[in-house]
């Protein structure tokens, strides 16, 4: 990496870097722009092998669009197959258990290939075939890998669900899909406890009359079976042939279903393609990370969001490369976890969420430091943006001021990353996620549609050609498809839901971005639009500060004022300087932004409600601010601090939060 001489916090990458890199010629930009169609198209053939190719490259028809039309593939065979001939020896799956006293595991692309023939041919004596919804409720086991892949192998489609949410979860997920389905585990492993999930969605099989649920024994904790429903895994595969035919797929046809939350906090089972998707899963794994054969790739995202769809499973295998799964927690047996898993397997791709890089500096740069990092080639951010400091210490302490930082921003609906710099070109910059990638197609826009000029903020929207891999519409929901993001700016304008500001710096003739966080996130003090991210930012670089959140309060003359939550260091003396830290949270805001920014509340809490990929979800802190019901709450992996938070706001709404601790 190289800094800028003539712009501060401004990175360019080496030489050295360049010549590796797969892209490092800014021109791929102004190609993609000309004619993204056949950009796509180019990159559908380099990248998949197709059965049957397109008649068309695409069909737009506002707001539905397809890609690839008339071809045919198949996901499994591209992640598998078609990499057998030269690297069946190859590692494909590194996985790492939680338990340290426990054998890693190492599966190569002939290995997983035979296992997931195995078990697709189990699914098909099942009964289950092409279209049917299967559902998971699986941990990171290498299982869960040949489970998603047997079911694209037959064209099933898959929906898996976060194991950290409930039991009525995935009860309801299961009754939106129809799905009667379910693939689980006995138990797996977590800081260093053993948590069950057969016997926990036991009731909700017997509610919907589930027809199989298939267990894999991971934990060996004798979970009940019920005869003629329930299998163990092992055993429905021990005779089956290694060998299954790939089922020929449409590029159209739906490959597996992904539920998010949407504005209303009802989850939306968001529809996914199948060679479309994987032509773009593919183009941005090899781009963005710049993954080479010979590398190991660590993405710490779990298999049930889409960063662990897209980037821990089929991205990294669509281009034969090596992955690495790791089942636990980063701090278990210690802190070091993470690091060590790095040092232990050289690894030289390493993503993850800035929510993450915070709680682990929190715990002291000596984890960091005790171990060799120096095989680290590519850092990546993901699920929100990531401010200066964090930025700072994630690129000097663990990519030794050597790594570019690819910063991430993209959706469940997208499918794909869709802005960020590449390795070869850059440039990175600290909270700005950079151009949108080659092939895709952003702008800015103001409330009347009008795109805005460098430094305005405003609402980020995606334009027609959309990249192949976004979403193919709402399961079940036309009209909320529709009215999600295809209404802001009429049904030729996809809206992401997200503020942005373009920055007075160019790659490629686009304007870099800095996402500035989810439209409701914008605050409206006085009159003035405020940016929680960039509050945040300034109150993040106080150095008692490891995390943060800003919401608006409801205020009677301004409308609402920003209202603070703030996670301190592990040593700071709450009791002696709470009050030192509210002034000196006052004093950075009113210096970095201004007075208008003036925080009306602080709340030092011990977390802040997040999803699994690090992003806070700041609808529950403004619903607890204003009394409301929070609705949904299945998406939060840490439901107890709601409980805390309830009590330091002293909210007095509809809702019992004890009843979403247990």
């Amino acid at each position: 990496m190289v800094k800028d001489p003539e712009k501060e916090n401004v990175y360019w990458p080496s030489e050295n870097l360049k010549e590796k890199a797969w892209i490092s010629d800014a021109k791929i930009y102004e190609k993609a722009r000309r004619d993204p169609k056949a950009f796509w198209a180019e990159k559908a053939k380099e990248t998949l092998d197709w059965f049957e190719e397109w008649e068309k490259i695409e069909e737009w028809n506002p707001p539905y669009f397809n890609w690839f039309i008339g071809s045919k593939t198949n996901l499994a065979y591209n992640c598998l197959d078609r990499h057998l001939e030269e690297n069946r020896n190859k590692t494909a799956l590194i996985w790492e258990p939680e338990p340290p006293e426990e054998q890693q595991r190492l599966l190569t692309y002939q290995d997983l290939y035979e296992q997931v023939s195995k078990f697709a041919n189990a699914l098909k004596d099942l009964g289950i075939k092409k279209g049917d919804p299967i559902t998971f409720w699986m941990p990171m086991i290498p299982e869960t890998a040949i489970a998603a892949l047997a079911c694209q192998r037959i064209g099933a489609w898959h929906s898996i669900v976060y194991t950290a949410f409930s039991p009525n979860a995935v009860k309801d997920r299961m009754e939106d899909a129809e799905s009667r389905n379910l693939i689980t585990a006995d138990a797996f492993f977590r800081g260093g406890k053993t948590l069950k999930l057969k016997e926990k969605i036991d009731r909700v099989l017997e509610e919907i009359g589930a027809k199989n649920c298939i267990v894999v024994n991971r934990a060996k904790t004798d979970p009940p079976m019920k005869k003629g429903r329930d299998h163990f895994y092992n055993e429905i595969v021990s005779d089956e042939e290694p060998y299954c035919e790939p089922e020929p797929i449409g590029a159209e046809d739906i490959s597996f279903l992904l539920y998010t939350s949407g504005t209303t906090g009802k989850p939306k089972g968001i529809k996914h393609s199948c060679g479309a998707y994987a032509t773009q899963a593919a183009l941005t794994t090899k781009w963005v990370f710049d993954l080479h054969p010979q590398d190991i790739f660590f993405s710490t995202a779990d298999i049930g969001w889409i960063t662990g769809h897209s980037y821990s499973l089929y991205g990294p295998l669509l281009n034969g490369g090596t992955v690495l799964w790791y089942e636990g927690s980063p701090y278990h047996p210690e802190p070091d976890r993470w690091w060590k898993i790095i040092d232990e397997n050289k690894v030289n791709i390493f993503y993850t969420a800035p929510t993450a890089i915070r709680a682990l500096r929190r715990k002291g740069d000596e984890w960091v430091e005790k171990h060799d990092l120096k095989s680290l080639r590519i850092l990546g951010s993901v699920g929100e943006p990531i401010d200066p400091d964090t930025w700072g210490w994630f690129f000097e302490k663990v990519g030794g001021k050597r790594c570019p930082i690819v910063d991430t921003y993209w959706q469940t609906e997208t499918g794909g990353i869709i802005i960020t710099s590449i390795p070869g070109i850059g440039p990175f910059i600290p909270s700005v996620a950079g151009p949108a990638v080659p092939g895709i197609k952003y702008d800015v826009f103001d409330v009347t549609g009008k795109p805005t000029e460098p430094g305005t903020s405003g609402k980020v929207v995606l334009k027609h050609p959309f990249g192949p891999g976004m979403l193919r519409g709402v399961h079940k929901a036309p009209d909320k498809y529709k009215e999600e993001y295809w209404s802001e700016y009429g049904d030729e304008i996809y809206f992401t839901g997200d503020g942005g500001r373009k920055i007075d710096m160019e790659i490629g003739e686009q304007n870099l971005i800095e996402i500035t966080g989810r439209i409701d996130d914008v605050l409206e003090v006085a009159g003035h639009r405020l940016g929680t991210a960039e509050i945040e930012d300034a109150i993040s670089s106080l150095a008692e500060i490891t995390e943060v959140a800003v919401v608006g309060k409801p205020h009677d003359v301004k409308g609402e004022v920003p209202a603070v939550f703030a996670v301190t260091k592990s040593d700071i003396d709450l009791e002696r300087r709470e009050e030192e830290l509210k002034r000196k949270i006052v004093e950075i805001v009113r210096k970095k932004i201004g007075p208008v920014a003036t925080p009306d509340a602080t709340y030092f809490v011990s977390d802040v409600p997040k999803t699994e990929s690090g992003k806070v979800i700041r609808r529950f802190l403004k619903s607890l601010l204003k009394d409301e019901k929070l609705g949904d709450v299945t998406t939060v992996s840490n439901p107890r601090c709601l409980k805390e938070l309830a009590k330091k706001v002293n909210y007095k709404g509809p809702e019992k939060i004890v009843s979403f601790t247990t």
